[in-house]
């Protein structure tokens, strides 16, 4: 019996109801074809971190943003599979679903392959903060799939801060910085920069360094200093990132969700060992996906 939890987009719309009935009918189908499913249903606003342990497949229905918002819960060896419940093709105002490899018309046929274990895996990367507290403490930030985002609680101050990246060393304030994942970049890392800074710092990636590389951005840095010290500006990277805080209070936002705060003198180390997400995709790989 395989144990599986569907956790769903609730926004009172009704295409979002309209889609979680067909792939309960569908998932009751394959309940009474492999002699039964123990299957959870639950919202988006009411699941818990206790609800994702011990699952043998989690389908989240919604749209990138209901993944994201969820995905911290999901531990490296438990698969996931996304289903777009309002697809951009069907309606303008729907939603891109760059995670979401399913949709109700190819639920079917993706959730039968993902029970058989012949769908696609793909073990993305994460990024994770570690927060180094004056007072000795220690803890770790929820893993971010596609962006992490450190700066100055206020907006309208700057943030400032001392940069460390193996023997390199910089002091700067700048409006925070912004971390990506190689899948990530098409979030908040194509707003950031303009189309040539983009294109200059994509040129340093190659295929193999996907895996463990990410982007770091200093958004809105002066210009003499993206001059002076090119590296703390923008960069794609594999050695972890240290910045001590000089900020009143600052956070840091995994994927524009949960907030952690921080006071001055704290030291906030970012890298890519978050345990990383098992994606299952069903006609390509998300590689393919993105270069696409």
């Amino acid at each position: 019996m395989s144990d599986v939890l569907v956790v769903y987009k609730k926004n009172f719309e009704a295409v979002h109801d309209a889609s979680l009935d067909i792939i309960t009918t569908e998932l009751q189908r394959c309940s009474e074809e492999l002699g039964g499913l123990r299957l959870d249903i639950r919202a988006r606003e009411r699941v818990r971190r206790a609800d994702f342990i011990g699952r043998d497949l989690v389908i989240v229905l919604g749209g990138d943003g209901t993944l994201t918002s969820i995905s911290h819960n999901i531990d490296a060896t438990t698969p996931v599979m996304g289903v777009n419940s309002h697809p951009r093709e069907d309606d303008p105002e729907g939603s891109f679903g760059f995670y979401m490899d399913s949709n109700v018309e190819t639920f079917a046929q993706d959730v039968r392959r993902a029970l058989a274990g012949t769908a696609i895996v793909n073990n993305l990367p994460r990024l994770q903060a570690i927060i180094d507290s004056t007072s000795g403490n220690r803890f770790t930030t929820d893993p971010a799939m596609n962006d992490l985002l450190i700066a100055n609680t206020h907006q309208y101050a700057p943030s400032k801060y001392h940069l460390r990246r193996g023997e390199k060393k910089c002091e700067q304030q700048s409006s925070g910085l912004l971390f990506s994942t190689w899948l990530g970049q098409g979030a908040w890392l194509n707003h950031a920069l303009g189309i040539e800074e983009l294109a200059s710092l994509k040129s340093k990636v190659s295929a193999e360094d996907t895996e463990g590389h990410y982007f770091v951005v200093a958004r809105d840095l002066p210009h003499e200093v993206r001059t002076e010290t090119p590296w703390a500006w923008m960069d794609w990277t594999k050695a972890a990132t240290t910045i001590t805080s000089d900020m009143h209070r600052g956070y840091v936002v995994p994927d524009g969700w949960d907030e952690v705060h921080f006071n001055r003198g704290a030291t906030i180390t970012v890298n890519t060992e978050a345990p990383r997400l098992r994606l299952l995709t069903f006609r390509k790989t998300m590689a393919e996906k993105l270069a696409n």
